[in-house]
């Protein structure tokens, strides 16, 4: 059960998430990203501060153990002086006493020789990491600026992509629109060219004279001639019948002549 219950709980989330990133505004999602980078910024900006805040810090300790390095060995110097001139005039109890007050001081210049070892170390250490967060800090403002111009090429290219998809958008519409309930362009585009084909054929075949065109001249001529042509051939079957000659009728332009029988 409670296997399932995490199957359905990843599941939820994953389709959660996908959702998300379908529906989310990528300009919002790019000043997110760019907000969430400026904070990373802040956070190794005031990590190195603290680190560089460290190094300086032990270069004064450093500084001060130096410091008191060079008092106690003056310190020491001076006693030794002071103890060597009590027992040059005879005076034996200062002298041990000043004797014994710069073993005091050497002792003390043993602990501070260690202690000043340890820090020179231990500074070294610090300046080494603070010279890491330091470039740490230069290359992520480096990155950082990046991040902003990138920004802008971004926001250019997301003001284009959303252009264009408002045009494509506009482009499928009007697609959709023409053709439904009206003609298409194409549609219209066929038709008045065949009918421009049309009336320059007729043009065409109306410019020629005497072409097809009915003329009732021709006609009469044409019934004439078939006429004369009928007669003649009357003519020619009489006489070869034998029968009565005739009169062959003239053919428009012609002289009318008389066939004679065969007993003429």
């Amino acid at each position: 059960m409670w296997r399932t219950i995490k199957r359905w709980w990843r599941y939820l989330s994953v389709k959660a998430r996908l959702h998300h990133e379908e529906t989310a505004d990528p300009k919002v999602q790019l000043e997110q990203a760019l907000l969430d980078a400026r904070e990373q910024h802040a956070r190794l900006t005031d990590q190195a501060a603290s680190v560089v805040a460290n190094q300086k810090s032990a270069q004064v300790r450093l500084d001060q153990a130096v410091e008191e390095y060079e008092r106690v060995k003056t310190q020491a110097g001076h006693a030794l002086r002071l103890a060597d001139h009590k027992a040059r005039t005879g005076n034996l109890d200062e002298a041990s006493r000043f004797t014994q007050a710069a073993e005091v001081l050497a002792t003390r210049l043993s602990v501070l020789e260690r202690d000043i070892t340890d820090r020179e170390a231990y500074l070294m250490q610090a300046t080494v990491a603070a010279e890491r967060a330091k470039k740490a800090v230069a290359d992520n403002a480096d990155a950082l600026r990046g991040r902003l111009a990138d920004r802008e090429r971004l926001l250019s290219d997301l003001d284009q992509a959303k252009m264009q998809e408002r045009m494509n958008a506009a482009l499928t519409q009007l697609a959709a629109s023409i053709g439904d309930d009206v003609p298409t362009f194409d549609e219209v585009r066929r038709k008045i060219g065949g009918r421009l084909a049309r009336a320059n054929a007729m043009a065409e075949i109306t410019a020629q004279p005497n072409v097809g065109a009915p003329d009732s001249v021709l006609i009469e001529v044409e019934q004439a001639q078939l006429a004369a042509e009928a007669e003649s051939r009357l003519v020619q079957l009489r006489y070869e019948l034998g029968l009565s000659g005739g009169v062959l009728r003239a053919l428009p332009g012609e002289r009318a002549h008389t066939i004679e029988g065969p007993d003429s």
